[in-house]
Formats: C-alpha cells, structure tokens, sequence
C-alpha cells in the first residue's frame, strides 16, 4: 500500500481554514465522475469515452452501472477526440475523458478540426491536470493545456475551483452547444462557494473583496489564495479573491474592475506562466490601458522540481505563506516607489 500524499496544505493554512469555517470537500475529480454518472442515468444520450482512464478519472462506477454508456478506446488520445468529436455530431452528448497532458498534446490537431472547426458539441475533460501527477515529472505534467487551447477558437476552457463549481460546470457542458474542455485535479479541495453562488460560465466569482491587492485564480489554487487573503487580512492588508473559473471566455469587466480598484493584480495558476491565465489577463488590463503592479505566479519556464503536487506548490509560492509574502512584497515595493 503506497503512503497517503502529503496535504497540499501547511498545519498554519489548515488552522487558517478552521478559523474561516472551511470544510475540506474530495478532489473535483471525483465531484465530476458521481455527477456525470448521475446525469447519465437520467439521459442515455451521454456517453463518457475514456483512454484506460477509466480508474483514473473515476469512472469505474459509471461504466458498471451503464456499461452500454461507456467506450474504451484504450491509450489512442487522437481516436478519442475523433470518436467524441463523432458521437456528438450524431445527437449524442459525448464526454472523452483522459489525462490532460497527453489529451491536449497528442490530440491538439483533432480537437482544432474535429471538435472546434466541425463545432460539435463534445466535451473534453483533462484529468490529473496541472502537476496532480507529482514525482512523474514533467512528462506528465499539464502545464501547456491553457495556453495550447486558448489559441485554439470556439472551445470554452473551465478550471473550477471546488466541489461546487466542479458540479455546476459538468452541468453546464452536458448541455453547451459547442465545444467545452474541463480541468480536474487529483488533490481534496476547501469548499469555498458561497452558498448563494450562482455558476455561469464566462462569470468569475468574486469570494472576498478588498481593495490593496487582487487574487485572480482558478482551480485547485484558489483555496490556496482565498487562505492568503485572510492571512494577509491578520495584517491589515485587505486583498480581493476571485474564481476565474472561466479561462476563456475570459470575464474582462471583473478583471478591469480588479485592475481599477487594487494596488495590485496577482494571478495565480497551476500552469506554466507563459499563455494561460495570468498572460490574458495581463492582456486585458493593458488593452484597456489599466496600468498597476502585476504579478503572474504559476509555474516558471523550466523542468519542474521532482517532488509530490503539494511539494511543487510550496516551491513555486503557491500556498498561502508563498502568496501572502508575493503580495506584501509588491505592496511594499510599490509603497517605497519601486
């Protein structure tokens, strides 16, 4: 029996999150697989195609209960796009499911032609995204899937941030009219919606307001910023976390509105700094000529570091110690005019 991996959260952010009432939910994954086994029990339309990932993304439950809802099309990430992207032009509400590195770099060429150009609507879910795959390494480590699609048009690309937004998400692409790819990670997540939340996709989420400093995340970094902010916040500093859960379509007004109101813009996401999230917001800020001190953290362009997904996060500042000390040194280098 392998050990359990090692929290993606400090004892100080753990206590930090008692005190804000925070219940630790299971991993988005997991969230994903019950829903969309739940949905298609009620509609035999959806069928969930897999790349022997069906333990993996958790879906050794869907296909004993609806085996006939079920394809195997074994490790062939290209043949799982083109039969996705072909049970979808047939009235089908097809859902390919396979591990994000490999769906959007083996694939990239079928889900430009077959699921974008042709505008079916497939959906796409990238498992085990980001770094969830830890000591594997950069091999299988998806740190380009944002950037590769984003590039790509009519494809909507969704990173929920929590059980909530992973839930309403499936929900939403199992009834879009065009092509959608969503993001899951391996790792178990703080509930962080509001209860009032209403998921709309293209609609960020604001989760805290606060005028010296913006946290514009998504995904399984938003929990780690929302902590942030309330460590931050101990300190007198009151800093505003918003769930981008929508890479594209981007919510420009939320991001223009953060970039007029705080003394500074940090972005936050489990990708490569070059292309996803932080490079289109930057993009927007700077095309509605809103200038302020900006930060993009991510992952930087080298090799990551070998270690498990909570190690490369604490590395790379992603944690609520790493994002509070990047925000109180802008804050700080923009008091003293650097």
């Amino acid at each position: 029996m392998s050990a359990p991996a090692p929290s993606m959260f400090s004892p100080d952010a753990r206590a930090m999150a008692e005190k804000l009432g925070l219940k630790l939910g299971r991993a988005n994954l997991e969230e994903f697989a019950d829903t969309l086994q739940a949905l298609a029990t009620v509609d035999r339309s959806i069928i969930a195609v897999t790349s022997d990932s069906r333990g993996s993304g958790k879906l050794a439950p869907f296909g004993k209960a609806l085996p006939r809802q079920l394809i195997e099309v074994g490790i062939a990430e290209q043949n799982l796009v083109g039969i996705t992207a072909g049970l979808s032009a047939c009235g089908k509400k097809a859902f390919g499911v396979s591990p994000s590195c490999f769906l959007t770099a083996r694939s990239l060429e079928q889900i430009k032609n077959d699921l974008c150009y042709s505008d079916v609507p497939g959906v796409l879910v990238g498992i085990s995204a980001g770094v969830s795959y830890g000591a594997l390494g950069s091999t299988h480590h998806s740190l380009h899937d944002f950037a590769a699609l984003r590039a790509i048009s009519n494809i909507t690309i969704i990173a929920p941030a929590d059980n909530a937004e992973t839930r309403e998400a499936v929900r939403f692409a199992a009834v879009a009219a065009h092509p959608v790819f969503l993001r899951f990670g391996k790792a178990a997540m703080y509930d962080v919606s509001p209860a009032c939340a209403r998921f709309e996709a293209g609609r960020a989420v604001t989760l805290r307001d606060g005028h010296d400093v913006a946290f514009l995340v998504n995904g399984e970094t938003v929990a780690h910023a929302l902590l942030a902010a309330a460590s931050l916040a101990e300190t007198g500093i009151a800093a505003r976390v918003v769930s981008i859960h929508t890479v594209k379509p981007l919510d420009i007004s939320t991001v223009l509105a953060a970039g007029r109101d705080c003394r500074v813009v940090i972005t936050v996401e489990e990708h490569m700094v070059h292309g996803g999230l932080g490079d289109a917001v930057a993009c927007a800020l700077l095309t509605a000529g809103i200038k302020t001190v900006f930060r993009s953290v991510g992952i930087p362009d080298e090799d990551t570091v070998t270690g498990s997904q909570s190690d490369i996060f604490r590395h790379y500042g992603i944690s609520m110690e790493g994002l509070a000390a990047t925000a109180r040194e802008l804050i700080n280098g923009r008091a003293s005019g650097g």
